[in-house]
């Protein structure tokens, strides 16, 4: 109670400091939110907009003073970070593509990453399309209270988003490096242990440049979400993993049938899981949890592939029921190979 009592105290300040910041430079929500928190975390009031007026840089020194992240943990920092965000959601207008991983979506991803890499004592992590940060934070405090020594990356081609993810990852004082470019274009990162990625759906403009994959359409645009997961298994190192959060019916379409050969030739399919429907507000926008593991090393095909979907959030035995299963499975599946 204690914690969330400070999370809305710090969510309430920060927010009237937004507020002052969107009318006094007449910016949006958005540019407001990020000016806000580069400045709590540089620790002067600095606008790449312009300077505030003198009477409102007065009062906005004396609330940020009040409004500070002191005493919070990670998890509390990226607490009112969601809630800040959530807020300009609900002030303008964002493509379904450019929103934030929920944490209660973040739990499940990070659920199936702990099982399977069965605490390793180091990881390589990329977010391919990293948004907000939010997933990536959350997936790396996670692995890091668990022992875990992470390096990770994160790329975004947005600039509002990749802003907004330095900001979290410097609040939250983590080892991420962040890269502003389309993630379809040549990467300059190292191959890495782990991707794990809550990926955009829809088409990809630009046919000339996707010409060399092989999960391209035949004709016309191509599934940006099917090219993504290309790329990510070609950055793996070998037998590394792929989590990524990809609709339901990813293959269910006519041309998930490239795709598919695509994850017969280079990956191992080993599971796809179904997010609880209770999280999302129709069942056309459902996602679940695709599983895939990159051939070479010790990698091998799972005895058997994990489908299904997750228990309801709100059937504890279920759910213990469930984590067990998981358990006995990546036990049988990953030991040898960890």
């Amino acid at each position: 109670m204690e914690s969330m009592k400070n999370i809305v105290e710090r969510f309430q300040k920060l927010s009237q400091i937004v507020k002052i910041l969107q009318k006094d430079l007449d910016i949006s929500y958005m540019d407001a939110l990020i000016e806000t928190i580069d400045n709590i975390n540089s620790g002067e009031i600095h606008v790449e907009e312009g300077l505030p007026h003198k009477e409102v840089r007065r009062e906005l020194e004396k609330k940020y003073a009040e409004a500070n992240f002191n005493g919070l943990s990670n998890e509390e920092k990226r607490k009112v970070f969601q809630y800040l965000i959530l807020q300009a959601y609900k002030k303008e207008m964002f493509q379904a593509n450019h929103l934030m991983t929920p944490d209660t979506v973040a739990i499940f991803m990070y659920s199936i990453l702990d099982k399977v890499l069965l605490r390793k004592k180091e990881n390589t992590l990329l977010d391919i399309t990293v948004g907000t940060g939010n997933l990536l934070c959350f997936v790396m405090d996670k692995l890091q209270k668990s022992g875990t020594k992470v390096q990770a990356f994160g790329i975004d081609n947005d600039d509002s988003l990749i802003a907004l993810a330095g900001l979290n990852v410097e609040l939250e004082k983590l080892q991420v490096e962040l890269f502003h470019q389309d993630a379809l274009d040549g990467l300059v990162i190292p191959q890495v242990d782990t991707v794990i990625s809550d990926l955009p759906v829809g088409y990809y403009p630009i046919d000339e440049k996707v010409k060399e994959f092989k999960t391209r359409a035949a004709t016309g645009h191509s599934y940006v979400h099917h090219l993504l997961i290309e790329q990510a298994i070609n950055q793996l190192k070998d037998g590394g993993i792929g989590i990524f959060l990809v609709p339901q019916n990813l293959f269910e379409t006519e041309e998930s049938k490239k795709l598919l050969e695509y994850i017969q030739s280079d990956a191992y399919l080993q599971g796809m899981l179904g997010i609880p429907l209770e999280l999302f507000k129709n069942k056309k926008d459902q996602k679940s949890i695709l599983i895939l593991q990159k051939k070479g090393g010790s990698a091998k095909q799972a005895d058997q592939i994990l489908l299904g979907n997750f228990p309801s959030i709100f059937d504890k035995k279920a759910l213990e029921k469930f984590r067990d299963e998981l358990d006995s499975w990546s036990e049988r599946n990953f030991r040898k190979q960890n």
